[in-house]
C-alpha cells in the first residue's frame, strides 16, 4: 500500500518591534523593507523640494503658476507620505493591512502622475526664462523628477503586494 503525502510551503513573516515601558510600540522593522526605504527617500526628497521652492515665496516676490503648482503638489505628497510612514511605524498591523488594499496603488500612481506633471512644468519654465533663482529652481525640478521615479517604484511595489506576487 502506497501512502500519499502532500507538501505545502509556509511563509513566516517577522517584524522587529521596539517597546518601552510607556506602552508605545514602534515598528522599527518597517524601514528594513524595500517599501519603507523608498517611502523614507520620498519623504526626504519631498522635504528638499518644498524647502527649495518654498524659499522662493515671500511677500515681495512674483511667482508663476508653475512654481505654485510644484509647491502644492510636493507639499501634498510630502505630508501624505509622512502620515503613511507614521501610521506604519505606530502600528505593526497597519503595514500589512494597508499593503493588501488598493489604497497604496492608487495613492502612489496619482503621486507619480502629478509630481511628473509639476516637475516637468517647472523644468520647462526654468529653462524658458533665466532668473537669479535659476539654479535653485532647476535643482528643485530635478529632485522632483527623481521623486517621481521613487513614486513609480512604490506603485510597482504596491501593485505586486496587492496582487500577492
Amino acid at each position: 500500500m502506497k501512502k500519499n503525502t502532500m507538501s505545502h510551503s509556509v511563509t513566516i513573516r517577522t517584524a522587529t518591534v521596539t517597546t518601552s515601558t510607556s506602552a508605545i510600540i514602534i515598528n522599527t522593522g518597517y524601514f528594513k523593507s524595500l517599501s519603507g526605504i523608498v517611502k523614507l527617500l520620498q519623504l526626504i526628497l519631498g522635504t528638499i523640494c518644498v524647502g527649495l521652492v518654498g524659499y522662493q515665496f515671500s511677500a515681495g516676490n512674483y511667482r508663476t503658476t508653475a512654481d505654485l503648482f510644484f509647491l502644492l503638489m510636493t507639499t501634498t505628497f510630502m505630508i501624505s507620505t509622512f502620515i503613511l510612514i507614521l501610521s506604519c511605524l505606530a502600528s505593526i498591523s497597519t503595514e500589512s493591512i494597508i499593503s493588501k488594499t488598493i489604497y497604496e496603488v492608487i495613492y502612489h500612481s496619482i503621486a507619480f502622475g502629478l509630481l511628473l506633471a509639476c516637475s516637468l512644468t517647472l523644468l520647462v519654465q526654468v529653462n524658458d526664462r533665466y532668473s537669479r533663482d535659476h539654479d535653485r529652481m532647476l535643482a528643485a525640478a530635478i529632485c522632483g523628477l527623481i521623486n517621481c521615479c521613487l513614486y513609480l517604484c512604490s506603485t510597482v511595489i504596491a501593485l505586486r503586494t496587492y496582487r500577492g506576487l
